[in-house]
């Protein structure tokens, strides 16, 4: 049986949302974008602001080079490969259309210009000759594209090449794109900057980001933009201020201006009306001196085992209500950062999330005599209730 027990919040998590201390601010409703689909999203709690058929699957265009990009990081960091690997370039890439970072058949290119070439230049002829280095093929590669897009739970998504290139079923939603990019910022931070360097020059040829918004915001440092006639004009951006970082996917916009007013949109509303800030630090005490029972210790520390962030509308932090949903027994042996109970968060009667709570140390089983102590006294407590 499980009982509830009221928390207060400590002052730091008064202080982290300090900029809602004049009070809650009004919020409209949300802005509708000139546009198929579109999602804005916490970075760090992952927390859906905004969304509009945001799991409708939809052509990518070059927004399919953000995963491109993701697994080539991915195997630099876990040193399946090196910035300065040399890449041949086939016949293959060489020939592709579309937007180019223009390698030559025949030559090498080291993996971080490619890297660099796929991000900035959004080169379908980079992108081929990554994935050929991988994988071995265009193929074999959007096949290890689709066991990742599974394993991050992109769930609307099917990749059938590296680049974007129309083909039919090569699809993703709003979400998915957004659920990658929030990967991508997480796991890849330093391959992340990247997203945010206006030119890169190769071959002679120096060509300018597509990202608009990296010339209009400064808090704005990435991500991609995609376009072709089936799927639109297409932008994922992201930004920081204050600390918060939000991630915003526009899709099937009708141009290329309007793909960057569409996201400045939402940008704009979610640092309008959202504040994100940290509840907890891993090791925070959130109930002291809980019994326990049978153990040979008869109290323990509850804390919070990692660091916990929460996204809410500015000004509302003095409606949240905590509480901890607890066991009425604890009962020894008790392992350190032994789950043992669970905390309850809610706004306005709607619960926002509920994350685990841990002893702060071990506690060994009792003596046997402590034992049937502890076993006469729950009798009598049981008893009395009766």
């Amino acid at each position: 049986m499980r009982k509830e027990i009221l928390i207060f919040w400590p002052v730091f998590f008064l202080l982290s949302f300090a900029a809602s201390a004049h009070g809650k601010i009004l919020m409209p409703a949300p802005p509708t974008l000139a546009a198929n689909a579109w999602i804005l999203i916490d970075a760090n709690t992952g927390k859906v602001l905004i969304e509009n058929n945001a799991d409708q699957q939809l052509p990518p265009a070059s927004l399919t080079k953000i995963m491109t990009s993701y697994l080539v990081a991915s195997d630099i960091a876990s040193d399946k490969i090196k910035e300065d690997d040399q890449v041949p370039i086939s016949v293959t890439a060489w020939k592709k259309g579309g937007s180019k970072m223009w390698v030559r058949e025949g030559t090498s290119v080291s993996v971080i210009d490619l890297l660099r070439g796929v991000i900035i230049q959004s080169g379908n002829d980079a992108s081929i000759a990554l994935a050929e280095h991988l994988a071995g093929s265009e193929g074999a590669f959007s096949d290890v594209m689709n066991q990742q897009a599974a394993l991050l739970g992109m769930s609307g998504t099917y990749y059938s090449n590296a680049t974007g290139w129309p083909d039919e079923g090569h699809l993703t939603t709003a979400r998915d794109l957004a659920l990658l990019s929030r990967a991508l910022i997480q796991d890849h931070p330093h391959y992340y900057k990247i997203y945010s360097e206006k030119y890169f020059k190769y071959n002679g040829i120096n060509q300018p980001n597509r990202n608009r918004l990296l010339w209009r915001d400064r808090s704005v440092d990435g991500l991609k933009t995609g376009h072709t006639e089936e799927a639109g004009y297409c932008l994922v951006a992201s930004a920081v201020r204050n600390g918060t970082r939000l991630i915003s996917v526009v899709m099937g916009a009708s141009t290329e201006e309007s793909r960057a007013q569409e996201s400045q949109k939402l940008l704009a509303y979610g640092f309008r009306y959202y504040e994100t800030g940290k509840i907890y630090s891993a090791g925070d005490i959130v109930e002291e001196d809980v019994r326990v029972w049978y153990g040979a210790e008869n109290k323990v520390n509850l804390i919070v085992p990692e660091d916990v962030y929460l996204t809410i509308p500015k000004g509302s932090q003095k409606d949240l209500n905590a509480k901890i949903l607890l066991d009425e027994m604890i009962e020894a042996p008790i392992f350190e950062k032994q789950e043992i109970a669970r905390i309850s968060i809610s706004l306005e009667g709607e619960q926002l999330l509920e994350l685990p709570v841990s002893a702060q140390k071990a506690i060994d089983e009792a003596s046997l005599f402590m034992r049937l102590w502890d076993a006469i006294e729950i009798w009598f407590r049981v008893s009395s209730k009766e």
